[in-house]
């Protein structure tokens, strides 16, 4: 991301920063791949699919994942020729060198991380509730529990949260078993002749009798359970060799993930009924009831509502972490960059981002509009990158680096920007929101414009450390 500097004569002395220590191995790797992947978007969002599919649920799940493979080539490129700490900011600054344009996108990828934060608070107030038969009806409770939820996230990210990999391993096995759960249910209903596997086959149709439209708009919403794989790029300079081992590790985690989705969307329909799956906010634990009826709910339940938890922690740590480096590299406001003189956590970052959920949380609260418009605005982000992909084969590097086929960043960029359209029946709301959140992100930039004006300073060159790496330490 482009910084906006003091003038020479007033510029700080800087001193370089320590390179970060290459601990991650392609076991390791993989494993951060798939965790990031798996999360809220399946558990939460499957029946939400199959009301506009039918039973071919599998089926939008399987063209998100094509669309993801193909957009993770361009990502391959890019991460195998800069292997650094970065992403779609700095790949953006680098193809275009427009400093509004790399602020949208870097903005848009923190709104995508408090949106999904927002989904799976509210996935994890459906799950809490169903689980352990509180019996909270109607939106107000659920939404109650959501911001509390979400409240808990901000204390525990004030306090400050040491991320290890150790601990992403342990948090992808417990969200892993629970869909391993889905599919051996499903697996062994299915041979003991129960349920319907022919509801596999079977398509929602139009009014006048097409199954395209619903599938593809069933599959602006199954994107989001495959979003995250852009995440990994940011631990490029943690990997050995990872000019080297970055392609095959990522899309072995593609095709776990895709396989793994796949599976839980056969299970889940065979045993319940589209119409049914579709109904309320906790479809698979409706799939255990109908499977599974003496497996003891609130097991499942926990590892359901631990799952989304992990997520939206991550995504808030994100969304802060980006919010105080932006307002550190001067295109967001100053005072967004402090931090607790104790915790040393971005406290005015975190406060920001919180009321930003809350928001969402209260005045949108449904899963599939909050889902929706997370897979929104990735889609728009890797638009720009696919294009980025293109403009930036005229910039050579000295060492060897993964080069994807022209046609797939070609079609990488056709298709996202397709399933970003309004033509694909994309709920309306889903634009509202990331217009309110853009919006917000652009009168922000006016401010600082006008602040950085007043002060003197002036736009310069991308630090590369700096767009993603830049933070307090926790």
């Amino acid at each position: 991301m482009s910084d906006i500097a003091l003038p020479p004569a007033a510029a700080p002395e800087t001193k370089a920063e320590p390179s970060l220590h290459r601990v991650m191995g392609p076991w390791l790797l993989l494993l951060f791949i798939v965790g990031d992947i798996l999360g809220t978007g399946i558990y939460a969002l499957t029946g939400q699919v199959a009301k506009q599919v039918g039973g071919v649920v599998w089926l939008p799940f399987l063209i998100a994942f094509v669309v993801a493979m193909v957009t993770a080539f361009s990502y391959l490129e890019l991460v195998t020729k800069y292997p650094k700490a970065a992403g779609a900011a700095l790949y953006t600054h680098k193809a275009f060198g427009i400093h509004f344009i790399t602020f949208i996108v870097a903005f848009a990828v923190m709104c995508s991380g408090i949106t999904s934060a927002s989904t799976a608070s509210r996935a994890f107030a459906a799950n809490m509730s169903n689980a352990f038969n509180l019996g909270l009806s109607g939106s107000f409770g659920i939404t109650a529990i959501g911001l509390g939820f979400m409240a808990l996230v901000a204390v525990v990210n004030l306090r400050g949260v040491g991320e290890s990999v150790k601990a992403n391993v342990v948090l992808t096995c417990v969200e892993l078993t629970g869909l391993l759960i889905i599919i051996g249910i499903g697996l062994m209903a299915i041979m003991a002749g129960q349920g319907d596997v022919s509801r596999v086959l079977e398509f929602k149709t139009t009014g006048d009798g097409g199954a395209f439209w619903p599938v593809i708009a069933a599959t602006t919403l199954a994107f989001f359970a495959m979003v995250g794989f852009e995440d990994s790029v940011n631990m490029a300079e943690e990997c050995k060799n990872p000019s080297r081992i970055f392609p095959k590790v990522l899309l072995a985690g593609l095709v776990i993930t895709g396989v793994i989705y796949v599976l839980v969307s056969i299970s889940a329909i065979t045993l319940v009924p589209p119409e049914q799956l579709g109904e309320g906010e906790t479809p698979l634990l409706k799939v255990v009831q109908a499977g599974a009826p003496n497996f003891p709910l609130w097991i499942f339940g926990f590892i359901t509502m631990f799952a989304v938890a992990n997520s939206a922690l991550i995504n808030m740590l994100m969304a802060s972490r980006l919010v105080y480096g932006m307002s550190r590299e001067h295109v967001l406001p100053p005072v967004l960059g402090k931090v607790h003189a104790t915790r040393r956590t971005p406290y005015i970052a975190i406060g920001f981002t919180t009321l930003l959920a809350f928001g969402l949380i209260t005045f949108v609260g449904e899963v599939p509009a909050l889902g929706g418009t997370t897979a929104l605005l990735l889609l728009c982000v890797f638009t720009v990158v696919n294009i980025a992909v293109l403009v930036l084969r005229k910039d050579t590097v000295e060492h060897d680096h993964f080069r994807t086929p022209t046609v797939l960043p070609v079609l990488g960029a056709l298709a996202c920007a397709f399933f970003a359209g309004p033509w694909t029946g994309r709920d309306v709301v889903q634009y509202e929101i990331a217009g309110v959140l853009i919006g917000i992100g652009m009168l922000l930039w006016v401010v600082t414009v006008m602040v950085n004006r007043t002060a003197g300073m002036r736009p310069t060159g991308p630090l590369e450390e700096d767009v993603v790496r830049k933070g307090p330490k926790n």
